[in-house]
């Protein structure tokens, strides 16, 4: 594996995203297709893979950062923070102000299409406590503020939390060894996932990180050191794939479980057997120009699609009602939603997600001058989650 940059990564987060986009589309136009109308398993594969970057960059700054230190962990926090926040204000802001007409327009699709209607309150809820939760990003933690504005946002909850936990993590691996740790971690959060939902804790969204650390947790392990034995390769990906099928957080029926499992295996092979022919040439064109824009923009297109798809899609059917079947209602919302996503996620790539991510290496540079132990600042800082 090139210690430096692994190629197909930027594609996969590119297709993650723009399957979270057409899946919502389906779900939204009525037209359906099998596993592609199903966004949450996009979100998965997001979180396999960001579990699988923060390992990788774990690894590259290894020989300089001492993870022993609180100095390291606040370094990491701070990375983190300015590479999710920046973006997420903006949007939050847009979605809080345009939250009422996009409710609106939610209730016209889902009862056209027969669907259960949206809780009002997800898109209606501007207070001070729900406004301040979200900031702060700990509204993952409760039930009632999991999914409470129009962005596809609990994901971003759920995000924070694994980068909270990740310095532990990064611990308790050292200390018992990478495999060990992540099944001991695994099952501690399973523990955790049936106390809260003994506790009466019901999450309409996995935003809770013990719903969902079994797939970070396999990302990780996809994450082997150079020194890696074939055997020992092999070995971590048997628990990844353990780990994957452990049946809790979201939906859990058997093309759910197949796709998870298809995609930890499908992962690893990109990463790990690179040389084996058709697999490598699917990883070198994930890793081409095209993929490479659509992974850089992967994160905006996450987090701007739903504030244009659900008003484009209720004009649809506003307009054609009945005139148009799930089709071409599908693709007349595609041929408006597609573009202008993918060109705001540009701009707002530009003029806010960089502009961020430059604030945060000055903020770590200027704590580094006071004795915060510095980062290694060539290492390039991508989000593989949404």
């Amino acid at each position: 594996m090139d210690i430096r940059r692994v190629e197909c990564l930027d594609g996969l987060r590119g297709v993650a995203a723009l399957w979270v986009l057409l899946g919502h589309m389906m779900i939204l136009t009525g037209f359906r297709l099998p596993l592609m109308s199903k966004p949450d398993l996009g979100v998965d594969l997001f979180i396999l893979l960001s579990g699988f970057l923060m390992m990788f960059q774990y690894r590259l700054r290894a020989g300089r950062e001492d993870w022993t230190v609180p100095g390291t962990w606040a370094a990491f926090w701070t990375r983190r923070f300015f590479r999710l926040a920046p973006l997420f204000y903006v949007t939050l802001a847009a979605a809080l102000i345009a939250g009422p007409a996009i409710y609106e327009g939610r209730v016209a699709i889902d009862s056209f299409l027969g669907q259960s209607l949206q809780p009002p309150e997800r898109y209606l809820d501007g207070s001070l406590t729900n406004i301040a939760l979200h900031l702060s990003f700990l509204f993952g933690l409760l039930p009632d503020y999991a999914f409470r504005t129009p962005l596809p946002d609990w994901s971003l909850g759920l995000e924070m939390q694994f980068y909270l936990l990740f310095p532990f993590l990064v611990l308790l691996g050292r200390r018992f060894g990478w495999i060990a740790s992540a099944l001991v971690a695994a099952g501690g959060g399973v523990a955790v996932a049936l106390l809260a939902g003994a506790a009466g804790l019901d999450y309409p969204m996995p935003s809770f990180l013990p719903l969902k650390l079994q797939l970070f947790l396999a990302g990780m392990l996809i994450a082997a050191g150079a020194d890696e034995s074939p055997a020992r390769l092999w070995t971590r990906l048997g628990a990844a794939m353990l780990l994957a099928a452990i049946p809790i957080g979201g939906e859990q029926d058997v093309p759910h479980f197949v796709v998870r499992e298809l995609l930890v295996f499908g992962f690893f092979a990109l990463v790990h057997l690179r040389s084996l022919g058709v697999i490598g040439l699917v990883s070198r064109l994930f890793g081409s120009r095209p993929f490479y824009w659509l992974g850089e923009l992967s994160y905006g297109t996450y987090l701007i699609h739903l504030l244009i798809l659900q008003p484009v899609a209720a004009a649809v059917i506003g307009r054609f009602g009945t005139g148009l079947g799930a089709v071409e209602r599908f693709i007349l919302t595609g041929a408006i939603v597609v573009p202008a996503t993918y060109a705001l996620a540009f701009v707002t790539y530009k003029l806010v997600e960089l502009p961020g991510q430059r604030l945060g290496k000055a903020v770590i540079k200027r704590a580094a001058g006071r004795g915060t132990p510095r980062a290694h600042q060539t290492v390039p800082e991508k989000i593989a989650a949404p």
